[in-house]
């Protein structure tokens, strides 16, 4: 007899102060309403829910989640309470890094932060960077997200002291190599001390944010 599919950590967010998460991509959809059922007194985020599945949930799952078609995530349950005011701020170096940093914008609100997003301030225009770097830097931490040379990363991380984690994504063409150049890039940045996470990996971003504003918070008590 064959056991269950989904066995959830719910007790995650006690340990590490981070609550469990359903990677939808790679789960059939039956997978997926196990672990909504299993979840259904419970708030949980899904990331990489494509929306053909969501629409394949069965109607008592799809009413209880609050979709985001942009980052492929959904808040199943309760949305919760956003804290204010922002402590992270995401900068977007074009539009076509939106999917990934929304990802993380989303991630971070799930966890009660709302944070600043600022988008479409690549370095072909530094003056875009220049005319909002006041407001960025008065951050503790910057989730930088960017494709091609992945350059605003580096940028960034010369003009301010704040945590930097860097968030290459895909964007781009060939030599860009699906997004391996920005990875790269941003892993052999001259900026000392940028955190640099997967390839599209929103979610991972905002949770290395997450980790150390539980430890901001904690060290301040």
């Amino acid at each position: 007899m064959a056991g269950k599919d989904v066995n959830l950590d719910f007790d995650r967010s006690k340990r590490i102060g981070i609550s469990e998460a359903i990677l939808c991509e790679g789960k059939s959809i039956s997978q997926i309403g196990e672990a909504l059922e299993n979840s259904i007194h419970r708030p949980i985020l899904l990331t990489r829910l494509e929306q053909n599945i969501l629409k394949s949930l069965p109607d008592i799952f799809q009413k209880k989640i609050d979709y985001d078609s942009i980052s492929r995530t959904g808040f199943f349950g309760k949305v919760p309470v956003v804290k204010s005011p922002p402590q992270v701020v995401i900068v977007t170096a074009g539009t076509s890094d939106t999917p990934a940093s929304r990802e993380a914008a989303r991630t971070l609100q799930f966890h009660g932060e709302d944070p600043l997003e600022v988008t479409d301030i690549g370095v072909a225009g530094i003056w875009r960077l220049l005319d909002r770097i006041d407001d960025i830097s008065s951050f503790r931490i910057a989730i930088v997200a960017a494709g091609m040379d992945a350059a605003l990363a580096s940028v960034i991380g010369g003009l301010m002291s704040s945590i930097i984690i860097g968030l290459p994504t895909s964007t781009g063409y060939g030599a860009a190599e699906g997004g391996r150049t920005a990875l790269n890039a941003m892993l052999t940045s001259c900026s000392p001390g940028i955190a640099v996470v997967n390839l599209d990996n929103g979610y991972g971003a905002a949770c290395v944010a997450l980790r150390a504003l539980n430890q901001i918070v904690s060290q301040s008590k």
